[in-house]
């Protein structure tokens, strides 16, 4: 069959909001393709059986980062030694980086759908374009960002309002920032230390210390036009590591830096380009 094959997570901020959606994608996709709602894994994985035997020529997924990696982890066990299709990432959720970062245009699931099926339709005359970026496996998933420490207390806090959205994700961060200035309680819940050490297959290692953070990336952003992974596309295979040693008031100092795409320096973050890492927390990996 092949044409556009496209996912829908009901549960995505705009999805929740616009709940028929999908009808209305399917709608605008027409003869083009076909889209399927997968509320849950053992439906997204019913959802990638029927894609690969259709051959699918283009993969569109409607939602955020979230749904990103859940789908792409999901097809990609499913296709198994298969390559997966080209990916269009069509935004709808509520963080959208790794669309951001790899230069989807900003818009709705709708205009960005409208557009990739112009696109298609004129495939004979001008060949569609895209973007190549590595993976991480990390464990039994897959995705284009890692993160410990103040990062995954930064979306711990996040992910506490019922409503979310790029100015929540603002507020969440300004106010993370505020309180290391003045020692709150909320730099203690967003900037927890993580102990641990990080080692290679070269045999180098990040040393066994505390740490902010450990964060690796193989697309430069991370969220609000912040964009710590600014190697991230160096070396083909390799992904950019950081083990941000430095206080919580340091990380904040080097925020301008890091928007603008800077390295922080040796004082606040070790720094590497590999192609696999260990992280292994102090008591266990």
């Amino acid at each position: 069959m092949g044409g556009i094959g496209v996912i829908v997570n009901p549960k995505s901020r705009q999805n929740k909001k616009d709940p028929r959606a999908a009808v209305r994608l399917a709608r605008a996709l027409g003869d083009h393709g076909v889209v399927r709602a997968a509320r849950n894994r053992d439906e997204l994985c019913r959802v990638a059986e029927d894609f690969r035997k259709l051959k699918i020529d283009i993969l569109g997924i409607s939602g955020g980062d979230g749904t990103n990696y859940v789908t792409i982890t999901g097809f990609l066990q499913v296709y198994a030694d298969e390559p997966l299709p080209p990916i269009a990432f069509l935004r709808g959720g509520t963080m959208n980086s790794v669309a951001n970062a790899v230069g989807v245009p900003h818009g709705n699931p709708d205009g960005l759908l409208a557009a990739l099926i112009k696109r298609y339709a004129a495939r004979d005359r001008q060949p569609l374009r895209w973007v190549e970026r590595h993976m991480m496996r990390i464990a039994d998933h897959y995705g284009f960002l890692f993160g410990t420490g103040a990062l995954y207390g930064y979306i711990s806090e996040y992910n506490k309002a019922a409503e979310r959205d790029p100015l929540w994700a603002a507020r969440v961060l300004f106010e993370a920032s505020a309180s290391v200035l003045v020692g709150g309680d909320m730099m203690k819940r967003v900037a927890p230390r993580w102990e641990g050490h990080v080692s290679f297959d070269d045999g180098s290692i990040f040393p066994n210390r505390d740490y902010l953070g450990i964060a690796a990336g193989t697309v430069d952003q991370i969220g609000l036009g912040f964009r710590p992974f600014y190697r991230h596309n160096e070396k083909p295979g390799h992904f950019h590591i950081l083990g941000i040693h430095t206080t919580p008031l340091g990380f904040v100092s080097k925020l301008p830096a890091v928007f603008k795409a800077q390295p922080m320096g040796p004082k606040h973050t070790f720094d590497r380009i590999v192609p696999s890492a260990v992280v292994e927390e102090r008591g266990g990996t």
